[in-house]
């Protein structure tokens, strides 16, 4: 399905923004550790994950790589990194962390590979949300969220302007 069918809705995220969101999720998990470590869904997770991992002072930080979609379409998820054999088969005292949970294909993934694990995320749709133990906000499933690395500042038209 094209990104345009799904998404109706745009929701700009700054990098100050994501910023204070990340922490604001390590406030929430600072009761729920301490963790051995964290594991990183790349790409989007790992900048809510040093965040996190500085707020909650967690040294040891893994990735695991999933790719499930890009700017025009959902796809198939493929996970295209696994994790290192120092990570506990069931996830016992890790926190997962990623930007997003959309539909939970990632996130099902991962937990999955972790089931033990907690799983948190800075933003939730409604679709995936039941998949995260923690997040801080959650938006519609009809809205594409505009991470600070996947913009550029230019002229954007007002909204009255784009209903024509």
């Amino acid at each position: 399905m094209q990104n345009s069918e799904r998404y109706v809705k745009t929701y700009p995220i700054s990098w100050e923004q994501l910023h204070r969101d990340s922490k604001a999720l390590a406030w929430r998990l600072l009761d729920k550790g301490p963790f051995r470590g964290i594991v990183a869904v790349a790409r989007g997770g790992l900048i809510p994950a040093a965040v996190i991992a500085r707020e909650l002072e967690v040294r040891r930080i893994e990735t695991v790589c999933v790719m499930s979609y890009d700017w025009q379409a959902q796809r198939e998820s493929s996970v295209l990194k696994t994790l290192g054999a120092d990570v506990p088969t069931d996830g016992e005292g890790w926190l997962i962390v990623d930007d997003l949970t959309d539909t939970g294909g990632t996130a099902r993934i991962v937990r999955e590979m972790l089931p033990k694990a907690l799983f948190a995320t800075v933003y939730a749709k409604p679709e995936g949300k039941p998949l995260a133990d923690v997040y801080v906000t959650e938006v519609s499933q009809d809205t594409w969220i505009l991470f600070p690395w996947d913009t550029e500042h230019q002229y954007v038209q007002p909204l009255a302007a784009r209903k024509e």
